[in-house]
């Protein structure tokens, strides 16, 4: 694929793969089976499309759907495209149950050579038979395993496929789980054409990592100007992407859309989210809280001191979602009509303070990476609040995730366009640690300006600059 960008690591592990499979051609059970997971949009179809073509060994890729009963003939017709040897006369045959549809894979599948068998959002093949997880585990032990054979089983639902090879499942031990991240900040200013670390961190909140958006950004372009050509666009993806994902994750759990929509438009605590959806119970929204952050799409945080936090947070996980159901999820009906300017200006009011809060968890990250390769002990990276937010303080740093942990070091984020992190910052900084439980005045600080630092005496400082350094 042209563009083709990243993603070294997760190649070089398909690769292997394959190697080993070669490798073990004469052995009983050469077969290899790999449960790969990743968030809607992020790339993992992409990705075994680009390591299928540079493979080049025989290959079927089959995403299933709700199709229902059409199922098991989609996939018959996946067989018969796939260009193994003997399928051209398989078009069309009917068959009744998975059993069948795997003993007849299984009879296409080279025997002299390896091939690659995809099956793509696996977890819609769960939702529609609850027993095919046991029939592919039947059917692998007893065949397919004994194929030279790279299966691999693929899904955006990131607690179904987590759930695959655990013990108490049929499949649990007979595959190896990979995940498939966003495309890190450095990636995605790479493809975008970013002029700076800071615009690269712009692009990455604004896309979240994933591919199909940054493909669509006119390389060189900041954030804003991106907006402006894109919203004027109704079959872009930067509109059109969450709203499938969100009918794709919750086709018939309105209750789940609305919670996460209050979550996006920035409420945060229970109270608060209860508070915007007039005749939620606490029964009701206590289920889509826990449903939405079993898929991976809602984190719940805590504040994080040397006491046990009680003061939940709730956050999206994907900076483009969030982004999404802040600015433009509501407001599709003014771009429909052409008045993307009315969309845009309120991105541009709200965009520097939606930016500074979006940001902290991405800092936070690129803190641990840094932190762990300069040596320090890190236990846990997070942030500390209280009910009244007095104090918050946006990086805490401990040394262990354990009850007997201590604070090594406390710091404040300054997303500023243009403003560096200040002395009077620090000082307020300082006030604010010393309140921190197992913090104190000697407590050292971090300091964080995404234009820079000119604060004198933090123990450290890093600027936009500094912080791609964590992914490069």
């Amino acid at each position: 694929m042209a563009g083709f960008v990243g993603r070294q690591t997760e190649l070089k592990a398909l690769d292997q793969a394959l190697e080993r499979i070669r490798a073990k051609a004469n052995d009983p059970e050469p077969g290899k089976l790999l449960f790969i997971r990743g968030r809607r949009r992020v790339g993992k179809s992409r990705l075994v499309e680009e390591f299928l073509r540079r493979s080049g060994v025989p290959s079927l890729f089959f995403t299933a759907s709700r199709r229902g009963n059409r199922e098991l003939d989609a996939f018959v017709s996946a067989i018969a495209a796939s260009g193994f040897s003997a399928t051209e006369e398989l078009s069309g045959t009917k068959l009744s149950d998975w059993d069948a549809a795997l003993s007849l894979l299984a009879l296409a599948l080279p025997d002299d050579k390896p091939s690659v068998v995809v099956i793509d959002e696996f977890p819609y093949l769960i939702e529609g038979d609850e027993s095919i997880e046991a029939t592919f585990q039947k059917m692998w032990d007893r065949v397919l395993q004994k194929k030279p054979l790279l299966l691999l089983l693929v899904g955006s639902d990131l607690a179904v496929m987590e759930m695959l090879n655990t013990h108490d499942r049929p499949l649990f031990q007979r595959g190896t789980d990979m995940v498939v991240p966003p495309l890190t900040p450095v990636e995605v200013g790479e493809i975008i054409g970013a002029a700076s670390a800071a615009d690269a961190f712009d692009g990455y909140l604004l896309t979240g990592g994933m591919p199909m958006l940054c493909d669509e950004w006119p390389s060189g372009n900041g954030a804003l100007a991106y907006l402006e050509t894109i919203l004027s666009e109704p079959a872009s993806i930067l509109l059109t992407g969450a709203a499938r994902t969100l009918e794709a994750e919750f086709p018939t759990d309105a209750l789940a859309r609305d919670v996460l929509g209050a979550i996006g438009s920035g409420e945060r605590t229970f109270t608060n989210i209860k508070n915007q959806q007039q005749g939620l119970n606490d029964v009701s929204l206590t289920r889509s809280l826990d449903l939405l952050v079993s898929k991976r799409i809602v984190s719940r945080d805590v504040p994080l001191s040397t006491k046990p936090g009680n003061e939940p947070r709730y956050r999206i996980v994907d900076p483009y979602l969030q982004f999404w159901l802040r600015f433009i999820g509501s407001h599709l009906d003014e771009i429909d009509r052409g008045r993307s300017d009315l969309v845009l200006e309120r991105i541009r009011t709200d965009w520097t303070t939606w930016r500074g809060r979006a940001v902290e968890p991405i800092v936070r990250q690129a803190l641990e990476r840094l932190l762990t390769v300069q040596g320090v002990k890190v236990g846990a990276v997070g942030a500390y609040w209280t009910r009244t937010n007095i104090p918050e303080v946006d990086i805490v740093v401990t040394d262990s995730t354990s009850k007997s942990r201590s604070i090594s070091f406390a710091g404040s984020i300054k997303w500023r366009e243009n403003q560096q992190f200040s002395q009077g910052d620090l000082v307020a900084l300082a006030a604010e640690v010393a309140k921190i439980p197992g913090a104190n005045h000697f407590t050292p600080l971090i300091a964080v300006g995404r234009a820079g630092v000119s604060a004198k005496g933090a123990s450290m400082s890093f600027s936009a600059d500094d912080l791609i350094e964590a992914w490069q």
